[in-house]
Order: C-alpha cells, then structure tokens, then sequence
C-alpha cells in the first residue's frame, strides 16, 4: 500500500494486495489523513487486548509519531478511561471530532458519546457495525501516522464490518499462554485470511511474572505454547509481555501514558518497517 493511499479503492487504478471490494470499503472523512492502520485482535476476551492496542500508541508517539486509537469494541469500551480522559467528544458541520489525550493521542469512542461511562450500550449487532463505521467515515482524524483499531473479541458483526469497510495495513493477534489459545489464534487468523488482511504478528500478554524479591521467573498461566502456533500459521511472535502489576494500575487511573517498559518496542520497530 502507498503511504499516499488514501483508503478508497473505488477511485483508485493500482493493484496493491491490500485492495478490496468497492462494494464495502468506505472511504475516511475526507478531511482526514491517515497513513497506516492497524487493527489489534484477539479470538477471546481478557487477555489485554485494550492494554496492548493503548500501549502501541502511547510507544509510538513517544518516538515522534503522531498516533489514533478507533475504540471498535462498541459494547465492552476501555480505552478512554485507560488514558484518563474524561470530556466529551463534539461535532461541526464537517464532521465529529476526537478528543486527545493529554500527550495528543487522538481517540474516538462511544464512551466519549454517552452521557456516563457506566451506561450500557444495549444495541443490536447493525446498529454497533455502523456506529464503527462513523467512527472511521465521519471523524475527522488528521494527520495520522499509525491509527490503532482496539477490537472486540470474535469473529463477530462488528470484526467483519471492521475488516470488510476499513483498508487496513495489518492486524496484531493478542493471545495469552493457555493451551486452548491455539484454537483461537486459529480461528482469527482463518478470518483474517478469508479477509484478506494481512497478519503482522502475535503479542502473548500474560506470559510470565518476575518475582520482585527473588528474580525468579514463573509462568502463572502455564507454559507459553505461542512459538508453535506462529510456526503453524508462518506468523512471527514479535513480543511476549510480563505480567505487571503496574500496568493494571496505571491503566485503573488514567495514567496509559506515564507507562514505563520496553516490552512493546519490539513491534513499534516491526511496525516501523510496514
């Protein structure tokens, strides 16, 4: 994909392998520009999917770049409280407008829309499908260097909606050490396939804790099988991140962005290279 790709194929002659029906693809907000897009998916729930996809973000803006993040998971929202933000977002005739966060991380999300944070969103699967997909056509983005897409877990309406209407550059799968992981992973990468979305690498979040007094290094969830789920799917494991305390906490205040550690670096570089 060109870095001048503007995610409308309908009007584009070139043949790049990130091309999709113009049936489906929906164009941004035309006062956007948004150079790369990443979407950061998981097969299940609970396994930090919304705290690598904050993280991602946070690491690459802190070398320079400027960084998004599309709140997708409609129904379970995170990430404005991961990074402390409290307004609301607004419009104008021209479009929605997302709110930044306190180190200028753009983000749009429905908790940003709500009254209260604590409302549940009770709607049905297509009324959330094209709620994601204002999210991407009626906000107006910027000048974007990576925009991150926080997913739902599954394969469900919104995941398809999101990987039929978006041009994507890649996905990141999140997994943890579980052996029924592997199912998963399978299941996601099957869809990403179907769709035709490249997959960048896989992330195993919980995959061991360092003991604070004696240095020891336990693996609370079991042993890690992620070395031989990449190798079925010829996909690289590009980090595999501790189990920290602190990342919970930071995250519980609003405080994303003050994150110290380098667990992630090793994909900002993988990324770097897209």
């Amino acid at each position: 994909m060109s870095e001048n790709c503007s995610h409308d194929c309908g009007s584009c002659s070139s043949n790049c392998s990130s091309r999709k029906p113009a049936d489906f693809l929906v164009p941004p907000n035309e006062h956007s520009k948004i150079k790369k897009v990443i979407a950061v998916v998981s097969g299940k729930g609970g396994v930090g999917k919304s705290m690598v996809t904050s993280s991602l973000a946070v690491l690459a803006n802190r070398k320079g770049y400027k960084t998004a993040v599309l709140d997708a998971d409609i129904t379970g929202p995170s990430i404005p409280r991961a990074f402390g933000v409290k307004e609301k977002a607004y419009g104008n005739k021209l479009g929605m407008l997302p709110c930044e966060t306190r180190t200028g991380i753009e983000i749009m999300s429905v908790n940003l829309l709500l009254d209260n944070d604590t409302d549940p969103v009770v709607w049905r699967g297509p009324v959330i499908a094209e709620t994601v997909k204002q999210f991407w056509k009626d906000v107006i983005w910027g000048d974007v260097d990576f925009m991150f897409i926080d997913m739902p877990p599954g394969t469900g309406d919104v995941p398809l909606t999101v990987f039929q209407s978006i041009a994507m550059d890649g996905i990141i799968i999140v997994t943890s050490p579980q052996e029924l992981v592997g199912m998963i992973v399978d299941k996601a990468v099957k869809m990403a396939e179907m769709m035709n979305v490249p997959i960048l690498g896989i992330v195993e979040n919980l995959s061991y804790f360092v003991c604070p007094d004696c240095g020891k290094t336990h693996n609370i969830f079991g042993e890690s099988h992620i070395e031989e789920i990449a190798a079925k799917h010829n996909i690289p494991v590009v980090c595999r991140l501790p189990i920290d305390p602190a990342v919970a906490t930071r995250s519980d205040r609003g405080e994303t962005e003050d994150l110290q550690g380098e667990w992630l670096d090793p994909m900002i570089s993988y990324l770097e290279k897209i």
